[in-house]
Order: structure tokens, then sequence, then C-alpha cells
């Protein structure tokens, strides 16, 4: 994709099974990436030529302004953020204050921060920034609360950031995933993706769940020359979960004749 070589990325999350692929893709189109993770031992592990790697909590406004930088010291300019890292922790409606505050913190707040920071370097460089939503975001699901809300703040702090940021031509979006090969996928499932395939095909047009790779693709094409008047949009890389609604992929009218 036009508008990608020899630039530079953050990528908070970049640790994670989807954004190990993101990491991937830039490398791919010869970006030179600053992954940026609570992880320290896997993120050193990722090291590699043009890929390095800061330990950052996005709750701690000082590890955020040492990863900005880290980033310009190390690779001198600061051109794309992508803002992978999330919490999923939720307790639904028993979630407490702490926890409240903690999931916000990390799911929205701290992206926040970290673009206040890497603002001035953006604008040098007309930049953009991929924001991470959800499916979960524009649907009601059972017990949870804290992610699906973040995620829903997250499609809005996109439009507001996509339309104060315009004046400095910087571009902002967002993607949102259905379910995806990730770190929360592989736990629940015990690492068996033939399940999590089996489980999503229910919910998904295209029968499966995704693979971190598309929805990598998706981030390429946002942050490339070949978006450069899109802004202030959401990408849904969901196979067809947010099109299907409540019928799912099976006909509902039979249900009524057994």
């Amino acid at each position: 994709m036009r508008g990608l070589k020899d630039k530079v990325a953050i990528v908070p999350g970049g640790v994670t099974k989807i954004g190990q692929a993101v990491v991937d893709a830039f490398r791919e189109h010869g970006v030179r990436v600053m992954i940026a993770d609570i992880d320290a031992e896997g993120g050193a592990a990722l090291k590699a030529d043009g890929t390095s790697f800061t330990r950052t909590d996005l709750r701690k406004d000082e590890d955020i302004a040492a990863l900005v930088a880290a980033t310009r010291e190390e690779f001198g300019r600061i051109d794309f953020i992508v803002n992978v890292a999330c919490s999923y922790g939720d307790n639904g409606e028993a979630s407490s204050r702490a926890e409240w505050l903690d999931a916000l913190d990390v799911n929205l707040v701290g992206s926040v921060m970290l673009m206040q920071a890497a603002r001035e370097e953006l604008a040098k460089t007309k930049g953009a920034i991929v924001n991470f939503g959800s499916i979960s975001s524009r649907v009601a699901q059972t017990g949870r609360w804290l992610y699906p809300v973040s995620k829903a703040a997250i499609l809005q702090l996109t439009r507001n950031q996509a339309m104060d940021l315009a004046p400095d031509g910087i571009r902002v979006n967002a993607v949102s995933p259905g379910w995806t090969w990730s770190n929360i996928m592989d736990q629940l499932s015990g690492g068996d993706r033939e399940k999590t395939d089996r489980v999503a095909g229910t919910f998904h047009l295209m029968g499966r769940a995704g693979d971190p790779e598309e929805v990598a693709s998706a981030v390429m094409f946002l942050c490339s020359d070949e978006a450069s008047f899109i802004t202030g949009t959401d990408i849904r890389v969901d196979g067809g979960y947010t099109a299907m609604g409540p019928e799912r992929a099976a006909p509902a009218i039979p249900l009524l004749e057994e």
C-alpha cells in the first residue's frame, strides 16, 4: 500500500496476538515499529531490526512520555499510533468503581494521553491514529458492561479526535473486530481454534472467527495513502456479525413449527 514504507508506528498492545499481527504487517510494508506493552518478557522477544520495545503501562503518564521520547530518539519521527491494548476485565453489573476506572483508564484514557503526548510529532508527519473498537460496542452482551461501554466510548472518541485533529493533518479512524483468534479467545477455549470457529460460526456470516492478520490488513489500509480521504469512521472487520442481527445464520421461522 502507498505511503507506508520508511514510516514509524507505535503499537500499544503489540505483544498480543492481534498486536503482533499488526506489527508484522507494518514490518512487511517497510514500517519501523515501537512496541509498547506491559509484558516486558514478550516485548523483548519481539525486538528485531527496525522493531523496538518499550515497556509501557498506559495508566501511567510517565510511561507514556517515556514511550514517545524513546520512539523519537530511536526512529526520529512518529507517523502512526495503533491502539490495540485493552483490558477484558468485566464483572458486569457487579463491577466496582475501581474496576470501572481501571477498565476506562486502559481502554480509553490511556490512548488519549498517548495522543496528547505524540500529537506534535504526528502533526509534523501528517500521521494517522487507528483506535480499536469492537462488535461489543454496538450490542448488549449478557454479563458484560465494562468492555462494551469502553469500546462504545472509543468510537465516539474516534469521531471527536478526527474533528479536532484534522487541522493538524492527522487522520483518526477505528477498526471493530468480530470474534478474532486473539489472546482472550485462546484463553477461553483452552487454545482450541477449531472450537472457537465452531462457536463463532453461529454468530458470523463467514462461519468462523477472524484471523489477526485480517484485522491487521484493515489497519494497514487506514494508515496508508489509500485512505487519505478517510477519517472519523469505523471499519467493521467482523465477518458479518453486525449485519446479521438477532436472527443469526439459521432460519428462525421453522422453530415455530417444531
